[in-house]
């Protein structure tokens, strides 16, 4: 087998032990499962874990780690998708809401297991929660600033913003009533009201 064939198949066994600690944590809890859990619902060999991974712990971190990074990826889009603070904002809530709706078993494992993660894990990925925070605080303050918004406290609007979306996750359902789509329109309303976005004056009649 040649080298890239070789590296092809390591990747696939890493995302299928990823998949599988996933669906493990999700159902169980981290310390509620085992790394034979894991590697029974990836279909592998208990050795196989620690040939990708270098314990339990290490996957819990790779998911958090890879989750949190793709949030900020989509929050920083939706800021360069649009130069006004209200579309930013629209753009943000939106693909963010629909995000966690879509993704809802991996981000409760993400936002819900953090306690789990060592100490240097933990602070790592405090580190990027607190980048997508300032994102987020950015952004509002930018609205405050020109005039879009009227909030006394942005940075609180951030937090309340972002707890709302992550939110989502604890209790959103495939089969439930709403799609990911219909939370979206109603988390960018909810998101428009809390930062106290301004209607644009209606044009004064001749």
């Amino acid at each position: 087998m040649t080298e890239p064939e070789d590296r092809s198949r390591a990747d696939e066994t890493r995302a299928r032990l990823l998949d599988a600690a996933v669906t493990a944590f999700a159902e169980r809890g981290f310390h509620g499962s085992t790394t034979r859990d894991v590697t029974s619902i990836a279909g592998l060999s208990t050795a196989a874990i620690y040939v990708h991974h270098r314990s339990k712990e290490e996957l819990l971190y790779q998911i958090s780690r890879t989750g949190h990074e793709n949030t900020l990826e989509l929050i920083r889009a939706a800021i360069t998708s649009s130069g006004e603070p209200a579309e930013q904002l629209v753009a943000l809530m939106r693909d963010f809401a629909i995000h966690h709706a879509r993704a809802h078993t991996v981000a409760r494992v993400i936002n819900y297991e953090l306690s789990a993660l060592s100490p240097e894990h933990q602070r790592a990925i405090k580190d990027l929660r607190h980048t997508i925070d300032a994102e987020v605080r950015t952004l509002i303050e930018h609205g405050v600033a020109t005039g879009a918004f009227d909030n006394p406290n942005p940075h609180m609007a951030a937090v309340a913003l972002l707890s709302l979306g992550i939110d989502i996750a604890r209790w959103y359902r495939d089969d439930g009533a709403w799609s990911p789509e219909d939370l979206g329109d109603y988390y960018v309303d909810l998101a428009l009201r809390i930062v106290g976005a301004k209607h644009p004056e209606p044009p004064s009649e001749a």
